[in-house]
């Protein structure tokens, strides 16, 4: 997507200046032609959730996840992350592959890994720096990166690339809510920018309110 590649060249080039200026300028729904649901609704026991398939090295990527970790911690709700490293970028299917060996090494290390690599993108401009920052995070929490990772953890990379080809998605982050026996719609994108994210949360949430089990309904008085 030139999007991605405008920012990652606009960082090399003059840092953090550019990259704000260019996610203003980007900052606007793109409507992904989905041909595949089945990625589109909420985890079991879930009413709604926040699906996401992110890069790990797109800029726009790392502006939204704390947004995106705020409105699920305040609203309770899942958080569904989906890896769609492009290959414009030549460090993010790495650091992908390393999330998901972090998965399995403590429980919610993947995700911390995630939301340390997008707090520091700008410092990570090569796959030397991203070695290099995987090791200091693998020791800061007493843990040895293996010198060679598991192919089974490249391939669940994989798996979640391909699923997005399916569903159709074209860029990052590409973001739904998603709903389960809505009264409303099923799935709605939002906006590169998320700039509606809690309304449609509060929407989704509304639709999929399930009335009071026996409440009684009120009927008119006569007169």
């Amino acid at each position: 997507m030139s999007f991605d590649f405008s920012i990652s060249r606009g960082l090399r080039r003059t840092g953090g200046a550019l990259l704000l200026a260019l996610l203003a300028a980007a900052a606007q729904a793109q409507d992904t032609q989905v041909h595949d649901t089945s990625a589109l609704h909420p985890p079991a026991g879930a009413r709604v959730a926040i699906v996401e398939f992110a890069d790990m090295e797109c800029p726009q990527c790392g502006h939204d996840n704390p947004i995106l970790k705020q409105a699920a911690a305040q609203y309770h709700i899942p958080w569904v992350r989906h890896d769609f490293p492009l290959q414009m970028h030549v460090w993010s299917k790495q650091a992908a592959i390393n999330a998901r060996w972090f998965d399995t090494a403590g429980k919610g290390l993947g995700d911390e890994y995630r939301d340390a690599v997008f707090a520091n993108q700008i410092s990570i401009y090569n796959m030397n720096a991203l070695n290099d920052f995987t090791q200091k995070f693998a020791k800061s929490h007493g843990l040895a990166l293996p010198f060679s990772l598991d192919p089974k953890f490249s391939a669940m990379v994989k798996a979640d690339y391909d699923l997005g080809i399916r569903i159709g998605i074209d860029h990052t982050p590409t973001v739904w809510v998603v709903t389960e026996h809505s009264k409303g719609a099923p799935f709605i994108e939002v906006p590169t920018d998320l700039h509606n994210l809690y309304q449609v949360i509060d929407q989704a949430l509304a639709d999929t309110k399930a009335p009071i089990p026996g409440a009684a309904v009120k009927k008119p008085i006569k007169k």
